[in-house]
């Protein structure tokens, strides 16, 4: 059987790497940013140049989306010239993107009508994850459009279907409220065990070999010991993630204590003009509050 002709909206940090596994798995990928380095690059790996999302899904039959936010998504969609307006009935729409629950079954069912299927499919693992196709795939959904994606999904990681149409998001959020006080957590022992005198970097290898061993520690431990906080995952895309969790709380009745005080950790590395830092940098906000640098000797 032949492979569908893949349509990738979005080539960001995380879009490049996933498209060019796509390339190198024999898929055909017609293309489409607004960042004109971007598109250069996954062209002369192999793909197609579009010059709209109107474009793309005249030109596939199974369309990824994988861009920042919520009205990113409803713009490429629903937008003029966006995917609405190209895609035909019997083909598939894959949303990667991180957005909001609600958003994901409102632009979906927007689809749905005109006959596309659909699924939101968020992914964590960050750039490293992207890069080494590990990312893990949280999909809501119809079983079958699920079952029909996922050789494609299993070329960027592994997949697990969560849910009907939403549910990849709503998992998604949970994701983001461990990897933020996950974060959290691991600034402030650095900056406990800095400030009473031990390498920081000593704590990293220590912590990531028992109990609190963890993908911070793992992917990001060294990183921010050595101050290195060029983006993998923005502060600003992480805090815009928690803005989504906050108000899927509140959706859904449900406190969340710990996530709030994040949150607000998360706000203030924004005022204090950090939003381009890695998500890790969230370091920087707890080494100013301890008035001490958590770096390694």
């Amino acid at each position: 059987m032949s492979k569908p002709k893949i349509g990738f909206i979005g080539l960001g940090i995380m879009g490049r790497p996933m498209s060019k596994h796509l390339l190198n798995a024999g898929y055909e990928l017609v293309v489409h940013d607004l960042n004109r380095e971007a598109v250069a690059e996954i062209v002369s790996a192999g793909a197609t140049e579009a010059h709209s999302c109107k474009e793309v899904g005249k030109n596939s039959s199974i369309v990824i989306t994988m861009v920042p936010d919520s009205p990113d998504v409803e713009a490429a969609v629903l937008g003029e010239d966006g995917l609405l307006e190209g895609v035909s009935d019997g083909d598939i729409h894959v949303d990667m993107s991180t957005i909001a629950p609600s958003v994901a079954v409102s632009v979906g069912e927007a689809l749905i009508q005109k006959g596309v299927k659909c699924l939101d499919a968020p992914v964590s693992g960050g750039d490293v994850g992207a890069q080494n196709a590990t990312l893990s795939i949280m999909v809501g959904g119809e079983e079958d459009t699920f079952e029909t994606v996922k050789p494609i999904f299993e070329v960027m990681g592994k997949c697990i279907l969560c849910g009907p149409l939403g549910a990849g998001q709503t998992v998604k959020a949970c994701n983001q409220v461990l990897v933020a006080v996950t974060i959290a957590g691991v600034s402030e022992a650095l900056t406990l065990g800095a400030k009473a005198g031990v390498d920081p970097l000593k704590i990293v290898q220590v912590l990531g070999g028992g109990l609190a061993r963890c993908g911070i520690l793992e992917n990001r431990g060294e990183r921010m010991v050595n101050g290195d906080f060029d983006p993998g995952f923005r502060i600003r895309l992480h805090y815009k993630d928690l803005n989504i969790i906050m108000k899927t709380g509140n959706d859904f009745n449900v406190p969340l204590p710990v996530t709030s005080v994040v949150h607000e950790l998360f706000n203030t590395a924004m005022a204090g003009g950090r939003s381009e830092l890695d998500h890790s940098g969230l370091l920087t906000v707890i080494e100013d509050l301890a008035g001490i640098q958590a770096r390694t000797t």
